[in-house]
């Protein structure tokens, strides 16, 4: 019996891409590959990539560069690029570095049994399609051997919504919904090989139409289901924060009281320019009901400073949404330009402005963190253990709130939600004592 090739497999990016690596390395199990954490040993290498970033193809491009010589070292090691740096590009990658066999999108990663079997034989293999056929249905079932307390599961894919600055629409295609039944089953696998909390994935999550009553009635079905603790969702876009789902942040007991809501900016002019068909007014409004349903919930956002056009008075309005909403979290970052998107052919704004913004608008935004994470001292909160934390003794998970939380427990609580008492907070983390 000959000995398993092994797959290494980087991932960039977020946490969709996390999901569609499980599902690629479950793909090519049933080829003969098991997973390894090293490229030097591994027989094919995948580098599973992110469009959103800035320089996001360069950066992959000279990743590659780096297998040059561990190719000339082993000529049978196979190469491969997936993502939406992949979907893309496309033949363009395989121009530019020879020494990539495969391309593939991420609407098409159930095949890459068959790509093997193409680039086995010397062949190339490229396929950026955005195939009829759904690659949920292809895929083989989830694993059932032992997995960790936490997974992602994704219940939507691709983006109507158009906005100017996002390359999303081009790359990861239409929004798709995937039936609630297959979602079920799938989570259900989940909990049998023992996670106890399930993040639903969407690049518009809460767009999900899979089920008659939406993204509220599938978390709704999820709850029914003995063993699962825990049932988070990202990312949301504000227009498709229906009723019933603010509804289910007060009343479902397993829904978590955490909500990442970009906005991107608080100016009206530049949300218009953005094509995110929101208003300021019309976020903070949401605000207000979502934290009716849900007081105690802990808010995150996504902003883009330095957009085309941005004025000093648009950059404040931003500022002043920060602190009417209080972010408990958020990502900041200074707008670069995707080609292909409608913004990247308007007139740039100087770097050092943009950097001046955004250095202003982390500033208030880890004033706010910090301010939350405070607050949480001397509280009580519900803490499902992940693993090991880095002193003996130690263990390590997450609040309800998201919040990373380490306590001094035995091993055994991994799986397992317990009560924390906070005793410390610090910029990243909180240190809790375990309740008996």
């Amino acid at each position: 019996m000959s000995a398993p090739k092994k797959l290494y497999i980087k991932t960039y990016g977020c946490q969709m891409n996390v999901y569609d690596s499980e599902r690629m390395a479950e793909a090519l199990g049933g080829k003969g590959y098991v997973e390894t954490q090293s490229p030097d040993d591994a027989d094919m290498i995948l580098l599973n990539t992110c469009h959103i970033r800035e320089k996001a193809a360069e950066k992959v491009y000279s990743e590659l560069g780096r297998f040059k010589g561990l190719k000339a070292e082993k000529p049978d090691l196979k190469i491969g690029v997936a993502g939406c740096v992949a979907q893309a590009e496309g033949e363009e990658i395989m121009r530019r570095q020879p020494l990539v066999d495969l391309v593939v999108g991420p609407q098409s990663y159930h095949r890459l049994p068959a790509m093997d079997d193409a680039i086995q034989t010397g062949a190339k293999a490229l396929d950026t399609d955005f195939p009829e056929d759904d690659k949920f249905d292809t895929l083989k079932a989830r694993s059932k051997a032992k997995r960790g307390p936490t997974a992602f599961l994704t219940v939507q894919e691709g983006c109507d919504k158009f906005c100017a600055f996002c390359v999303v629409p081009y790359t990861r295609g239409a929004e798709v919904s995937r039936p609630a039944d297959r979602i079920l089953r799938e989570a259900q696998e989940l909990v049998d090989a023992g996670v106890r909390e399930i993040t639903l994935l969407g690049q518009n999550v809460n767009a999900y139409h899979g089920h008659d009553q939406g993204l509220a009635g599938l978390i709704w079905q999820l709850d029914k289901i003995d063993g699962l603790e825990r049932i988070r969702f990202t990312t949301s876009h504000p227009n498709d924060m229906d009723d019933a789902l603010i509804e289910a942040h007060g009343t479902c007991g397993k829904l978590m009281p955490y909500l990442h809501l970009p906005v991107q900016s608080g100016s009206d002019r530049i949300l218009k320019a953005m094509n995110r068909k929101h208003t300021a007014d019309s976020y903070i409004r949401l605000i207000e009901r979502i934290r009716a349903a849900r007081p105690d919930i802990l808010l995150s956002g996504d902003f883009i400073v330095g957009f085309p056009g941005e004025t000093d008075e648009d950059f404040e309005d931003t500022m002043q949404l920060v602190r009417d909403v209080h972010y408990g979290q958020a990502y900041s970052f200074k707008y670069s330009t995707r080609p292909g998107t409608p913004a990247a052919e308007k007139p740039q704004l100087p770097e050092d402005v943009m950097n001046d913004r955004l250095q202003r608008l982390q500033a208030l935004l880890r004033e706010q963190q910090r301010a939350t994470q405070a607050s949480m001292v001397g509280r009580e909160v519900k803490v499902l253990f992940e693993k090991p934390g880095r002193e003996v003794g130690q263990m390590i998970g997450k609040s309800e709130y998201l919040h990373a939380v380490y306590a001094d427990a035995p091993a055994e609580v991994v799986g397992q939600v317990r009560a924390v008492k906070v005793v410390e907070d610090s910029p990243n983390s909180l240190k809790g004592r375990l309740i008996t």
